[in-house]
C-alpha cells in the first residue's frame, strides 16, 4: 500500500537501513497502477520498498538518470543483457553493431507484411466482434509481427505467448527459480533457430535471425550466447509492449468517441494521437538501474549499490513536464516524452514500433465500424510488470 509523504517519518519500517514508503505489488496499487503512481509522484516521488529498491516518479529525476549512466548503471542483471544490460564501451560497441537492423530502409521493407498481418486479425475480429481483443488480437498481433520480422516459424506463436505469461507470473512473486526455468526456456526457442540456420549453412533463410549469426563484431562472429540476449532483449520487449500498446489504443478510442471519429476522418493525425495515448498510459511501466556512487535525489541519498527502478508510466504524467498532463491533447509538443526512453539507451527500435502501431491503427479504422466498450464486461487491467489491459471486449458504437 502507499503511504503519504507525511508518514516518512522515523516510524517506518526499516529495511536495510532505508524507510518502506510503499508496496508496489499491494492491492490498492496493483487494481490501479496509473493512479497510484499519480499519487506517488505527489507524496513521495522518491519512494523505497523491499520489492523494487528506490522508485522514481517524477519526469525530472527519470531524465537524471536516463542522462548519467556513469551515476546509474544498466548492469543490473548476473545474466548478459546485449546491449540493454550493458555500459560503455561495451555498451558503444554493441548499439552501434545493432543499429543498422532497425534502420529506415529495412523497417519500411517490412511494413507490407505487417499490414497484411494485421488486415488478417482485422478481418477474423469482423467475423467475431464478441471476442477478447487482448488474448484474440493485440497478442498475436504482437507475436505474428515479431515472428515476421525474425523470420521465426507460425509454430512458434503460441509457445512465445505462453512464455510471456508465465515471465510475467514469475517476475511478479520475484520467484528467482521460476524466473531462471522461464529464461531458460525461452533461451531454447531462439537455439533451435540457430541451429536450424547453422546446419542449412549457405542455403539458410535470408533473414534477420541469419544475418545476426552471420554478423562480425571487431573481426569476430557473435557467439550464440551473444545472438541469444540480443534476440531475447528484442522479443521480451516487442511481445510485451506492441500488445499493451493495441490494447490501450483500443480502449481510449472506444472510451472516446470523438477522437476515434476524427481518427477515422484525418489519417495524418493516426500517429500524434498513437504518441499522446501511450504517453497518458504507458505500455511500458519501469526500467531498472543500479547506482555506482554515493548521489542524492529527490531528498534522499542512494548508495552505491542500490537498486533504481525508474517508472515510466509515472514520469510521462508529471505536470511539471507536460500542460496539463492528464489531458488528452492532440497537438501536444511530444519532444519530452519517454515512451520510448532518452539518453544513450533510448529505444534502437522506436521507429520500427511507431510504424507497426500505425498500421494495426490503420487496420483496425478503416476495416472496422465505430466500436465502443462492451456494457456485458469491463474491462480488466494487466498488473505489474505488465501495463494496459489482460482483458478487453468491444462493441458496436
Amino acid at each position: 500500500m502507499e503511504r503519504n509523504a507525511s508518514e516518512n517519518s522515523g516510524s517506518d519500517q526499516i529495511l536495510g537501513g532505508n524507510p518502506i514508503d510503499w508496496d508496489p505489488r499491494s492491492p490498492e496499487v496493483l487494481a490501479d497502477q496509473i493512479g497510484a503512481y499519480d499519487r506517488m509522484r505527489k507524496a513521495c516521488p522518491v519512494a523505497h520498498s523491499d520489492y523494487l529498491g528506490w522508485s522514481l516518479f517524477r519526469h525530472g529525476d527519470v531524465l537524471q538518470v536516463l542522462g548519467d549512466h556513469e551515476t546509474f548503471s544498466n548492469i543490473v542483471s548476473r545474466h548478459p543483457s546485449v546491449p540493454n544490460g550493458m555500459d560503455p564501451p561495451d555498451h558503444t560497441l554493441y548499439r552501434n553493431m545493432i543499429e543498422p537492423y532497425f534502420a529506415p530502409e529495412r523497417v519500411a521493407a517490412f511494413e507490407p507484411v505487417f499490414r497484411r498481418i494485421a488486415s488478417e486479425l482485422v478481418s477474423d475480429l469482423r467475423r467475431n466482434p464478441s471476442c477478447d481483443v487482448i488474448g484474440d488480437f493485440a497478442e498475436p498481433y504482437a507475436v505474428r509481427i515479431q515472428c515476421g520480422f525474425l523470420g521465426w516459424p507460425r509454430t512458434l506463436h503460441i509457445p512465445l505467448l505462453q512464455w510471456v505469461y508465465r515471465n510475467r507470473e514469475a517476475t511478479l512473486a520475484r520467484n528467482t527459480q521460476a524466473m531462471a526455468a522461464v529464461a531458460l526456456e525461452f533461451d531454447g526457442h531462439i537455439r533451435s533457430q540457430l541451429e536450424l540456420r547453422e546446419r542449412a549453412g549457405v542455403d539458410a533463410s535470408d533473414d534477420l535471425t541469419t544475418c545476426l549469426l552471420r554478423q562480425r563484431v571487431e573481426g569476430h562472429r557473435l557467439d550464440h550466447s551473444r545472438i541469444v540476449s540480443i534476440l531475447r532483449n528484442w522479443t521480451v520487449g516487442e511481445l510485451g509492449t506492441i500488445a499493451a500498446c493495441v490494447g490501450i489504443i483500443l480502449h481510449f478510442l472506444a472510451e472516446h468517441r470523438d477522437v476515434q471519429d476524427r481518427l477515422r476522418r484525418d489519417r495524418s493525425l493516426r500517429p500524434q494521437a498513437i504518441e499522446e495515448i501511450l504517453r497518458l498510459d504507458g505500455p511500458l511501466i519501469s526500467n531498472r538501474r543500479v547506482v555506482t556512487r554515493k548521489v542524492a535525489m529527490g531528498g534522499r541519498m542512494f548508495e552505491a549499490g542500490d537498486r533504481i527502478t525508474v517508472i515510466w508510466a509515472s514520469a510521462n504524467r508529471d505536470d511539471a513536464a507536460f500542460a496539463d498532463a492528464k489531458r488528452f491533447n492532440l497537438e501536444r509538443d511530444q519532444s519530452q516524452s519517454l515512451l520510448y526512453g532518452a539518453g544513450i539507451h533510448v529505444c534502437p527500435g522506436a521507429q520500427l514500433a511507431r510504424m507497426q502501431l500505425r498500421v494495426v491503427l490503420d487496420e483496425l479504422l478503416d476495416g472496422l465500424e465505430p466500436f465502443a466498450l462492451f456494457s456485458g464486461s469491463k474491462p480488466v487491467r494487466a498488473v505489474y510488470p505488465a501495463s494496459g489491459f489482460s482483458s478487453l471486449f468491444l462493441a458496436p458504437g
